[in-house]
C-alpha cells in the first residue's frame, strides 16, 4: 500500500461573512491538504461551511469527516441469525452486530476474549467458566437525528450478560430451531439430549451445561476435556440475540422493520438490513474493544453478478469487489497487486484403502502421493484458483503448521525410491489399481492427470490405473470401512472444516475410532497423541502436538492415509488504500479493516 506523508500545513481563509441581527456569521472555510506520493507534492482543497465562534469562546474545529468502508458481495442481503444462518454474507453481518463470548483473531490464528474478558477451566477440562465484561451493551440507534463526526449515535439498552448466552446456547441445542451447525454444541453436556427432545420442558433446558452464575459469570460444563472448545466459542454460532426480544416477537423480530432492533456488536445498522441492495453499519459509539481497524461507516453493496461490483470498483467507488472472470486476465497484466486470493477451508484429497493389496505398505502410499505434482493440478483444473497442500490442516486453522513447513509434497526422486523399497519393486509388478471418483467432467479430468502423472513419475502402465465414476452417495457407501469386497483401492474425497481448529481435522476424520477413518487404518502411537492435543489446554502445546500428528502423517516416514492435494480459494480485487486480513473461516471483521483515507480520497479526485 502507497505510504503519504501526512499533511504539513492547513490554510485556512475566510471566503464569506454572512452577519445579520438574529443569528451567528456562517463563513465558508477552504481547507487545503498538501500530500507528498512518491515525492509529488498534491494539492487538495474541502470546503466547509462553519458557524463563527463568537468572541471570547474556544475556536471551533471544523467536523472530522467519518472514515468510510466501501465493499460488495456477490448475493442479496442475507439472513443475520446467528444460530440459524449459513448465509456467508449473514454471517459477515452477524460477526459484526452481535458480540461473541470469545473472538478468533484472523491476523495470527488465535482466539481472544471479546464479551468473555478471562477464563477458567476446571482440573479435569471440563467445566469452563467465563467472567464477562461489563462494558458492552444491547444498543439502539438514539432517536434523535444528531450525528457526531458523520456517525449516528446510540442508546445502551442494558448490558450484555450471562445469561444471553445460556439462552443462545439453549436455542441452538433446541431442534425446533432448526439450526444446521447445533451438532457442534453436542460436546456441551446435554445438547445433544435436548436436541433429541420434541417438546422440550424447563427442566429439559435447564439440563443443559450452561449456567449464569450471575450477570458477568457464565459455566459451561463439557462432556468431556476439550481444548479446543475455546475455538467453537468463537463461532458466529455463540453470539447471542437478546432473549427478550426472541420472546416477544420470535426470529420475525430480524426482519421486521416495525419490531425494536437490538444489536450489541462493534457495528450498529442504520439501514438495508430487511430488503433492498445495499447495506449501511455505523461504528457503534458504545463499543470499548480497539482494535487496528478506523472504519466508521460500512457501505456494503450486494450484487448478482461481478461486472457491475468491478465497474464501481474500477471507478474508486468501491474498496473490494469479486474479480469477474472475464476481467482476469486484463487485471492480472495490468494490476497484479490488487488481486488477493483468499484460501477456502476444504482440502481435497486421494483417500486409500488399507486393506488394499496394493495400498496397505506405507512406502506405496508415500510413492503415489509424492508423485503427484499439486501445483500442475491447481493451474490446469482451477486456472491457479487453488494452493497445494503438503499436510492436511489448510491455512487459517487454529494450532495449524504454516502451509509449506511440514510434509513432502511433489518429490518424485522419493516417489520412485519408496516404491523400489516396497514388496513391488516397480509399478508394473502391481495388480490392477481402481481409483473411485464421481461423476463430473473435473473429476474425471483430474483422476486423468493423477494416473498420467504415476504414468510419468512411477512408470505405470495406463492401462492398472482403472478409473471408476460412481453417483456421490455410492461413492461415501463403498468407501465406508465396512463396504468389505466393494471398497476400491483408493477413492477421492473432500474435507472441510465445521470449526477452524485441528481437532476438526484430525480427530473428526482421521482418528481411527473418533473419525471417519474411512481407510480402515489400525489406531497407533498417532492416534494417542491426537487424543492427547485434544484434551489439551495449553495452546502452544496443542500447537508442537498437532504438528507431530502432521509429521506421522505425512513427513518422509509418513503413514499416509490419504494424500493430500490442495485447497482451493477466490480471488477479490482489494484497493491500494485498503489493508486487512481475511476472514479464512467465519465472519469479516470490520474493525480490523484498516483505510488510508488520505490516498483514498485523493485516488477518487484524480
Amino acid at each position: 500500500m502507497t505510504r503519504f506523508r501526512k499533511l504539513y500545513h492547513i490554510l485556512w481563509i475566510v471566503l464569506l461573512f454572512v452577519v445579520s441581527c438574529d443569528q451567528p456569521p456562517i463563513e465558508t472555510i477552504v481547507v487545503t491538504r498538501v500530500v507528498v506520493v512518491e515525492g509529488q507534492e498534491t494539492i487538495i482543497t474541502q470546503l466547509v461551511e462553519q458557524t463563527a465562534t463568537p468572541a471570547g469562546d474556544t475556536a471551533v474545529q471544523p467536523p472530522r469527516q467519518p472514515v468510510t468502508l466501501d465493499l460488495s458481495y456477490l448475493g442479496g442481503v442475507p439472513a443475520i441469525d446467528p444460530q440459524t444462518t449459513t448465509d456467508p454474507n449473514g454471517i459477515n453481518l452477524v460477526e459484526n452486530l452481535f458480540a461473541g463470548l470469545t473472538n478468533f483473531n484472523h491476523a495470527n490464528n488465535t482466539i481472544e476474549g471479546e464479551a468473555a474478558q478471562s477464563w477458567d477451566v476446571s482440573a479435569d477440562g471440563r467445566i469452563w467458566t467465563f467472567h464477562l465484561r461489563d462494558d458492552i451493551f444491547w444498543v439502539q440507534l438514539g432517536e434523535t437525528e444528531q450525528v457526531v463526526d458523520g456517525i449516528r449515535p446510540v442508546e445502551t439498552v442494558r448490558p450484555v450478560v450471562a445469561d444471553d448466552f445460556v439462552y443462545a446456547v439453549q436455542r441452538l441445542c433446541r431442534r425446533d430451531t432448526n439450526a444446521p451447525d447445533a451438532y457442534i454444541l453436542f460436546l456441551i453436556d446435554g445438547c445433544e439430549q435436548l436436541y433429541g427432545t420434541n417438546d422440550p420442558t424447563p427442566g429439559d433446558l435447564e439440563a443443559v451445561g450452561a449456567k449464569a452464575l450471575d450477570d458477568s459469570t457464565l459455566e459451561i460444563t463439557l462432556t468431556k476435556p476439550a481444548g479446543y472448545f475455546l475455538t467453537i466459542t468463537s463461532l458466529w454460532i455463540f453470539n447471542p440475540v437478546p432473549p427478550e426480544l426472541m420472546e416477544e416477537y420470535g426470529p420475525n423480530w430480524l426482519t421486521q422493520t416495525e419490531t425494536p432492533f437490538l444489536t450489541s456488536g462493534p457495528f450498529v445498522p442504520v439501514s438495508g438490513l430487511q430488503t433492498g441492495e445495499q447495506t449501511v453499519l455505523h461504528r457503534n459509539s458504545a463499543w470499548p474493544i480497539v482494535r487496528p481497524g478506523n472504519a466508521d461507516i460500512v457501505n456494503i453493496l450486494y450484487f448478482d453478478d461481478a461486472m457491475p461490483s468491478y465497474q464501481l470498483w474500477q471507478a474508486k467507488s468501491l474498496d473490494t469487489s469479486p474479480m469477474p472472470v472475464d476481467e482476469r486476465e486484463t487485471i492480472f497484466n495490468e494490476s497484479p497487486q490488487k488481486i488477493q486470493f483468499i484460501t477456502e477451508q476444504t482440502v481435497f484429497y486421494l483417500g486409500f484403502n488399507f486393506d488394499s493389496t496394493v495400498f496397505r505398505e506405507p512406502t506405496v502410499r508415500r510413492a503415489f502421493s509424492a508423485a503427484i505434482d499439486r501445483d500442475r493440478l491447481a493451474e490446469e483444473l482451477y486456472g491457479g484458483l487453488a494452493l497445494q497442500m503438503r499436510h492436511l490442516e489448510p491455512p487459517g486453522v487454529m494450532a495449524g503448521p504454516p502451509i509449506d513447513q511440514i510434509g513432502v509434497g511433489y518429490s518424485p526422486d522419493d516417489a520412485r525410491r519408496w516404491l523400489a523399497e516396497s514388496s513391488f519393486g516397480s509399478c508394473r509388478a502391481m495388480p490392477p489399481i481402481t481409483m473411485l471418483i464421481t461423476t463430473s467432467d473435473l473429476s474425471l479430468r483430474q483422476a486423468e492427470l493423477i494416473r498420467g502423472m504415476w504414468v510419468e513419475e512411477l512408470g505405470c502402465d495406463e492401462e492398472q490405473i482403472v478409473i471408476e465414476q460412481v453417483q456421490f452417495g455410492t461413492l461415501l457407501s463403498r468407501t465406508r470401512a465396512d463396504a468389505g469386497v466393494l471398497r476400491p483401492d483408493m477413492w477421492e474425497l473432500a474435507w472441510a472444516s465445521y470449526f477452524p481448529d485441528a481437532q476438526n481435522w484430525f480427530g473428526d476424520l482421521l482418528h481411527c475410532v473418533d473419525g471417519s477413518n474411512r481407510q480402515n487404518r489400525e489406531c497407533s502411537e498417532v492416534d494417542s497423541l491426537i487424543r492427547q492435543a485434544a484434551g489439551t489446554l495449553d495452546y502452544a502445546d496443542r500447537v508442537l502436538t498437532y504438528r507431530e500428528v502432521e509429521d506421522m502423517f505425512f513427513g518422509g516416514e509418513g503413514i499416509f492415509p490419504l494424500a493430500p492435494l490442495y485447497v482451493r480459494g477466490e480471488e477479490i480485487l482489494v484497493q491500494s488504500w485498503l489493508n486487512f486480513a481475511p476472514a479464512l473461516y467465519g465472519g469479516e471483521q470490520y474493525d480490523t479493516y484498516v483505510i488510508n483515507m488520505s490516498e483514498k480520497e485523493l485516488e477518487r479526485s484524480r
